[in-house]
């Protein structure tokens, strides 16, 4: 995520040189990613969704933000 974002909440991916926009309530993609880190991406997704909205809000309201553990 980045400080001046707009709606609706979302995180940006990359990987290889790829890069894409996930929607964080509907999974909706922008971009390209190769279907093995598209399924790796959305199994984090909904391990963190309810983390990612805090911290889409905490970024809005503060400019502050946790950093969220990615997959082991």
């Amino acid at each position: 995520m980045y400080f001046n974002e707009h709606n609706p909440p979302h995180f940006h991916a990359e990987y290889q040189g790829y890069k894409a926009i996930i929607t964080i309530q509907k999974g909706i993609v922008d971009g390209k990613m190769p279907k093995r880190a598209l399924k790796l991406i959305f199994e984090w997704l909904e391990l963190h969704k309810e983390e990612l909205f805090e911290v889409w809000n905490s970024i809005e309201k503060t400019g502050e933000f946790n950093k969220i553990e990615p997959l082991d």
